[in-house]
């Protein structure tokens, strides 16, 4: 073990310190646990449920019917879809044809589809008719796909459910089911994947090829495209394989409530649960407490990857005491920093291990976990999975390693790096160098390759030359028994440059004031930290995966100071 790696020390039995990688693409993945899990469950979605023979053939004749549309090697391929069996169909059959899969988040404007579709110049779109009706055919000259291939949630729905689903679908507000006209151009998803046989003339898939551009959130300009190849997802797969020696192949059944357009359950949930031959139970609407809840009692859901906001709001669930979730065995916690309250309520309410990581849209996205059965420190990301290296460097020349304990920012290696920005030079020389990849986030290592995230670089306060992590003060508020989330910024401040500003939601029936606020926080947090103004909210401005969004609390409190004559708000951002 290399003194530069004490992370290895803390690894599980079992788990090794380098991968022999496989060079199997995702699709002969899909292709093997079929042969060997044939009859098993493979996709579960209200009532309907696939087979991992039937999904196997679906996207094998998905990819014949994009093969038959000229679809061709290399080729852009758009889904724009919630989590239904269309979406792991087209994702897998997109591969399959040879063509880069575009993920693409249902619920974007108009002009952030424009941008994305463009800069990717799709070919063909996958969508759902909601959308297509609601958003997109009228628009259609200003998009850049030729082709679009229209899903709609009760295809693959059993009877009675397929013909009395679209009569409440399409009452809902917003309507998520829409009749679509025939036009040139247009096909409907599961017409296309009956009418065709299964590509048997498949192309053969480079390994170091690339399989998929997954576009950033664009927290700053227009979104990027990272571009993933079939090394990067399948090598990040074979980590988490390696990595959760508990997992049985052919046994687990797997929620996934996290967005499939999204990396983290592109990669947690579908990639690594088809790999395992686990049943995927599809949760389009991860906010519907009530049918998670139904779906983890009815079908006996033994893993769990979720995010903070997630687990917090099912511990917050009236009467989730009396709902039995005995039946998970582990949950992955990633995407935003767990207060050790909200994990250690879950872990008592189901009796499940809570372990928390890291990962990037950049990064496929895992390269960091603690271990499950080894010893896990809560409020760390854990160590470096396996072949994964990292560093702790100055924020200044971003290449001198810090301190243990020193705070810099985190760069890593490993076969689960991205190749680069789609298009963009410049932006890839920033982020990729000497092989390393420059992350943005704040961290600390500890003698025992621990790592901590304390925050994003552009996230940082500097209060008079001090320097405050925003997740570090609201880690220390949602401590406080009255406190259900907050969330925390830097504010222009004319004597400190900037000042602690945290945006708070109270527990139902709280009277928690400002001044009880600031008392905790003084018992908790050195003087420097504590906020200097508190505002209570309903809720807190969330992403699709859940993930709070301070750069909209930062855009909120950059108009309330311009709407009232406040200096300089411009700095606020």
């Amino acid at each position: 073990m290399s003194s530069s790696r004490p992370w290895h020390a803390a690894y599980d039995d079992g788990v090794p310190t380098e991968l022999d990688l496989e060079a199997v693409c995702l699709p002969e993945a899909l292709a093997r646990t079929a042969s060997r899990y044939g009859a098993r469950p493979a996709v579960t979605f209200l009532n309907g449920t696939l087979t991992y023979a039937q999904l196997d053939r679906a996207a094998s004749s998905f990819a014949g019917a994009l093969v038959s549309m000229g679809v061709q090697q290399g080729d852009r391929v758009a889904i724009q879809l919630p989590n239904l069996p269309q979406a792991v169909i087209a994702f897998y059959g997109a591969l399959r044809a040879g063509a880069v899969c575009v993920m693409t988040n249902p619920l974007y404007t108009l002009r952030e589809v424009e941008h994305q579709w463009a800069d990717a110049d799709c070919k063909v779109a996958i969508t759902s008719d909601f959308t297509w009706m609601g958003l997109l055919r009228e628009n259609r000259a200003r998009l850049r796909p030729e082709r679009y291939i229209i899903a709609s949630i009760p295809e693959y729905l059993r009877f009675p459910l397929n013909l009395l689903a679209p009569l409440k679908l399409k009452r809902q507000d917003p309507p998520r089911w829409a009749k679509v006209p025939a036009e040139k151009g247009v096909s409907r998803f599961k017409r296309l994947v009956d009418s065709h046989a299964p590509l048997t003339a498949r192309p053969v898939l480079d390994f170091d090829g690339l399989a998929l551009l997954q576009y950033t959130g664009g927290t700053t300009g227009l979104s990027k495209g990272a571009m993933l190849s079939h090394r990067n997802l399948s090598g990040n797969v074979q980590q988490i394989v390696a990595w959760f020696t508990r997992a049985e192949p052919g046994s687990e059944v797997l929620l996934t409530a996290l967005p499939l357009f999204h990396v983290f359950g592109l990669t947690v949930c579908m990639n690594y649960g088809v790999w395992m031959g686990a049943q995927l139970v599809l949760q389009p609407n991860p906010r519907d407490y009530a049918a998670l809840i139904k779906s983890i009692e009815k079908e006996r859901v033994t893993l769990f990857p979720s995010v903070p906001a997630l687990f917090n709001a099912l511990n917050e669930y009236p009467g989730i005491e009396s709902h039995d979730l005995s039946s998970i065995k582990a949950c992955f916690s990633g995407s935003a920093p767990i207060a050790r309250d909200v994990l250690e309520r879950f872990e008592r309410l189901t009796g499940a291990t809570i372990v928390e990581g890291f990962g990037m849209s950049e990064t496929s996205p895992v390269t960091h976990v603690n271990p499950l059965l080894g010893e896990r420190r809560i409020g760390t990301v854990g160590v470096p999975v396996s072949s994964t290296d990292a560093r702790v460097v100055d924020v200044e020349d971003r290449t001198t390693p810090v301190e243990l304990g020193q705070e810099g920012e985190l760069i890593v290696s490993g076969p689960q790096i991205m190749q680069g920005y789609w298009n963009r030079p410049e932006e890839t020389a920033e982020a990729l160098r000497d092989g390393w990849m420059h992350t943005g986030d704040l961290a600390t290592m500890d003698e025992s390759g621990y790592f901590k995230i304390v925050g994003r670089m552009k996230d940082m306060i500097n209060c008079g030359g001090l320097k405050v992590f925003p997740d570090e003060v609201d880690g220390v508020l949602m401590a406080h028994e009255d406190i259900l989330e907050a969330a925390t910024i830097g504010v222009p401040d004319p004597r400190r440059g900037e000042t602690v500003k945290s945006f708070v939601v109270r527990r139902p029936g709280s009277s928690l004031d400002e001044a009880g606020v600031e008392a905790w926080a003084r018992a908790n947090l050195a003087a420097y930290k504590i906020p200097r103004q508190v505002e209570f909210l309903d809720e807190l401005p969330k992403s699709t995966v859940m993930k709070v969004l301070r750069r909209e609390l930062r855009d909120r409190e950059v108009a309330r100071r311009a709407a009232s004559g406040e200096d300089d708000a411009s700095h606020a951002d």
